[in-house]
């Protein structure tokens, strides 16, 4: 069993009815209803000029561990907001990224006009309107964890409730499925899931085939201001950046320079004191 079986398996059988247990589905669904509306997720990546900044908010991940002792959702999120990133997202699974809804929730009250994506593992409506009410503007939907009949209806639901669904593929079979879906927001995980893989040439492959009106991400191995110059000559729209900046020394100047490289790629930053690129 892969780490991505083990989480499914986790989230399905025993999160989300412990979750549903604690508090109903009545009751989110009401929470979710009386939010304020969600801020426009699509037009924020839209706004920037060359490839907009998703800044993740993530303290480990299964494959490294913790990424930033001292981990502080909310300095993070500042120097996020404060120095050009487009949005940000928000790890929220506890047992295999030690992350919670709650820093979301803490985010959304300190920053209430930053788009917040909430990046968890998407299977049940449930965790949909937790979203919602929680102050998710957006959340991630990975089509290689949901069937088709799942993914449609979970992308119907976001939708109904104003969010925007950034729908996750791996490869060309997987947006090939997704697409008849008319989804207006997709993300090309460089990162293989089954072995933690990265390859950034995924997102370059997957951009030509589709279509330009939908809002394009590309995700995971990126970490360079060269990989950064590659996606904006390849008309990439977004980027969801975490580990390196989550592992930077200086987080805000390491924002600073990956939205400076995302307006003007033909420019070469100098690395930050004391790394090595």
């Amino acid at each position: 069993m892969t780490i991505l079986d083990r989480i499914i398996q986790y989230k399905r059988l025993e999160e989300v009815p412990a979750r549903m247990s604690a508090l109903p589905l009545e009751s989110v669904q009401a929470q979710a209803l009386a939010a304020p509306p969600a801020l426009d997720f699509i037009a924020a990546l839209r706004r920037p000029p060359g490839v907009a900044l998703i800044a993740e908010v993530k303290q480990a991940s299964p494959s490294r561990g913790v990424l930033r002792p001292g981990f502080d959702p909310l300095e993070l999120a500042a120097a996020y907001a404060l120095n050009g990133a487009a949005a940000i997202s928000v790890l929220t699974d506890a047992p295999f990224f030690q992350g919670c809804l709650e820093d979301l929730q803490a985010i959304r009250r300190q920053h209430p006009s930053a788009p917040l994506l909430r990046k968890d593992f998407i299977v049940h409506p449930y965790q949909v309107y937790e979203s919602r009410a929680a102050g998710a503007d957006a959340l991630l939907l990975i089509a290689a964890t949901l069937s088709q009949e799942d993914l449609a209806m979970l992308l119907a639901l976001a939708n109904d409730l104003g969010m925007a669904a950034l729908v996750e593929v791996h490869d060309q079979a997987e947006l090939e499925r997704v697409l008849p879906l008319s989804p207006r927001l997709v993300g090309a995980n460089n990162r293989n899931l089954h072995d933690f893989s990265v390859d950034l040439d995924t997102c370059l492959s997957l951009r030509p085939r589709t279509p330009a009106g939908v809002c394009f991400v590309a995700e995971s191995g990126i970490h360079t201001s060269a990989d950064i110059a590659r996606l904006s000559l390849a008309h990439i729209d977004a980027m969801l950046i975490g580990e390196a900046l989550l592992t930077s020394p200086d987080v805000a100047a390491r924002v600073k320079e990956f939205v400076i490289t995302a307006q003007n790629p033909t420019l070469s930053p100098r690395p930050l004191n004391g790394e090595i690129r």
